[in-house]
């Protein structure tokens, strides 16, 4: 793998370290502006909203630059918004701060998903993008907690900062690293948007939504479900989504791998084992032992369908692929937000902490579904093609194909 790879996967690493390491900061950050939790959460929503609307915005401006200078430019941003959180006078600011941090997010990884897949040869693209993506992972193991520890005893001001200079390290491991790749002749913002008429496209960033969504129905809820339910104390839940890191990165590994050797049936493995596992959850969730294993399950499973999925995306989107690959990260943020709200609707309903993995499992079969739908649509293509492709062929309703169809056409 070259090592512009690295690169991204540490510019990956921050981003990921930004957008989580919040979440265990918000009391020291709500007691310092003198706002409630729920309105800190605020800094969580407006991340994920940032990330969902900059994806294809940023994109979009960046289609007359190479790939490269998107990439530095994304870094820069993303910078400029961990150093404006870091000094934040007021609340306000700090919400502005992490915006501005949020619009590098989605194109970052949807244009390095290209740059990624281009730098390897055919039968490693997806390996590639696995390799960039564990920079993300990663983040979750060691980024996340270290930035909360950090955040906790030296200060939350801190942490931002330490994120902006790995913004920084990134920034110049891609200039140093990453080749100079000029946008493709020919290839337009009407090209891009043209991928979206693509059903194979819509298909797949649908599979995203549900697929991704299925983990996080789970995930959003699992403190009150770990130690209401299972009976953890509360300090282990940090480490419980270490656990959750640990198989996110596994996952993420394995399923570059093997989505390189057979991209369907990969999906088709993890999404199913996905959709079981999250059912078994409401179960294995009142027993220590079984719902650590269940959250390391539920890591390794939902990350394995992110390198195919993204792969999937970038195949059929061929030709002008970067939109569809930066609104495929969004399509994440989506499926995060969907089944967070989902999760939360089971809660008030009284149905308990454990039904959220319910609302999971009927995602991620949705997501299954989805899968087996748009491989049968391939089929279906291919086989037209094939019959359109041989001389006196059968087509659809009985008419035998033209004799010499590459030359009459």
């Amino acid at each position: 793998m070259p090592l512009a790879l690295l690169a991204l996967a540490i510019g990956a690493f921050g981003i990921g370290t930004t957008e989580f390491v919040i979440m265990g900061l918000l009391p020291e950050v709500a007691g310092d502006f003198g706002v409630s939790i729920p309105t800190a959460g605020l800094l969580v929503t407006g991340y994920a909203l940032g990330v969902m609307f900059g994806a294809p915005l940023m994109t979009v401006l960046g289609t007359k630059i190479s790939r490269k200078q998107m990439l530095m430019l994304l870094m820069g941003l993303f910078i400029a918004g961990n150093l404006l959180s870091a000094v934040a006078p007021s609340f306000t600011v700090m919400l502005i701060g992490r915006v501005v941090a949020s619009l590098a997010h989605g194109a970052f990884f949807g244009i390095g998903s290209v740059v990624a897949a281009d730098l390897v040869a055919p039968d490693k693209k997806a390996g590639a993008i696995a390799m960039m993506f564990t920079g993300l992972t990663v983040a979750n193991v060691v980024g996340v907690p270290l930035g909360t520890l950090v955040g906790q005893t030296l200060g939350w001001r801190v942490t931002f900062a330490l994120v902006a200079a790995l913004g920084v390290v990134g920034l110049a491991g891609i200039a140093r690293l990453v080749p100079e790749m000029p946008r493709a002749e020919g290839v337009s913002l009407r090209h891009e948007l043209a991928a979206f008429k693509n059903a194979q496209v819509l298909l797949a960033m649908a599979m995203t939504v549900l697929g991704f969504g299925g983990v996080f129905a789970a995930i959003t809820y699992i403190a009150p479900m770990m130690t209401h339910v299972a009976g953890f104390a509360d300090g282990s839940v940090t480490w419980l989504l270490v656990l959750f890191g640990l198989g996110m990165v596994g996952g993420n590994l394995v399923g570059g791998r093997y989505a390189d050797r057979a991209l369907m049936p990969m999906l088709y493995v993890s999404l199913g084992a996905l959709a079981v596992v999250l059912a078994l959850f409401t179960l294995t969730a009142h027993d220590k032992v079984l719902a650590a294993v269940t959250i390391v399950l539920i890591g390794a499973l939902g990350f394995a369908t992110v390198p195919p999925l993204q792969k999937r995306v970038l195949d059929q989107a061929h030709g002008a692929p970067t939109l569809a690959s930066a609104v495929n990260i969004g399509a994440f943020n989506l499926g995060n937000a969907l089944s967070a709200w989902l999760g939360g609707l089971v809660i008030a309903a009284g149905l308990g902490y454990t039904a959220p993995n319910w609302v999971g499992a009927a995602l991620a079969a949705g997501a299954l579904l989805l899968a087996l739908v748009s491989a049968a649509l391939e089929r279906r293509d291919n086989a037209r093609g094939d019959a359109d492709a041989v001389p006196g062929a059968v087509v659809a309703g009985g008419a035998p194909a033209e004799r010499y169809p590459a030359v009459q056409r």
